[in-house]
């Protein structure tokens, strides 16, 4: 039996697969590149579709995205966040950052685009982000495990509470339920 009940069988095989192959990209091994797109491909494309609604300019997203990831792949660190986390994050930003773009070339001639400014964050501002990363993946596993992977669920995937309900064969009230209990009970422990 394992320490925790809540571990799905085969989860730490998989997450030492994918760190491995993330860790690797950082190193340049254009092999383990390979596997780190076979492994992630398909979910990294669905947060980009999700978001882009477009097939064409998901493709087009996701191109950028894994350039990205073997640029920056070198500054993943395993024990701070998970791979999957990590990389997700990348795509939904890319996905939003496409989507604003388009939103700007449609509404806007030229003539009034804000003039392009130095978008590096300074270092002080990397470091505060990076202590609410940590804490709030710390707070995300003080969640009941049901909880914490609604959440997560619902922010990656971007489901619905119906979606949600449907997908743990739950009522729709408890899954509203935990939800709700769940980001109480997160902004209580970011709160603190």
């Amino acid at each position: 039996m394992t320490d925790s009940p809540s571990i799905v069988p085969g989860a730490a095989e998989a997450r030492a697969r994918l760190v491995a192959a993330l860790v690797g990209t950082g190193d340049e091994d254009r092999s383990a590149f390979r596997d780190l797109y076979a492994l992630t491909s398909a979910k990294l494309f669905g947060i980009c579709y999700r978001i882009c609604g477009e097939r064409q300019a998901a493709e087009d997203v996701l191109h950028d995205v894994y350039l990205t990831i073997w640029k920056r792949a070198g500054a993943y660190e395993p024990h701070r966040a998970s791979p999957i986390t990590w990389l997700a994050t990348i795509a939904r930003n890319r996905a939003i950052d496409w989507q604003r773009a388009q939103a700007v070339r449609r509404s806007s001639p030229i003539e009034d685009a804000p003039p392009i400014l130095d978008e590096a964050p300074l270092a002080s501002e990397t470091m505060l982000a990076d202590e609410e990363t940590r804490r709030l993946h710390g707070c995300l596993e003080g969640l009941e495990d049901r909880q914490r992977e609604a959440i997560r669920t619902a922010f990656f995937d971007g489901l619905t509470y119906a979606e949600l309900a449907e997908r743990q064969n739950v009522p729709l009230g408890t899954m509203k339920s935990w939800v709700r209990r769940g980001l109480a009970r997160l902004r209580e422990c970011l709160e603190r």
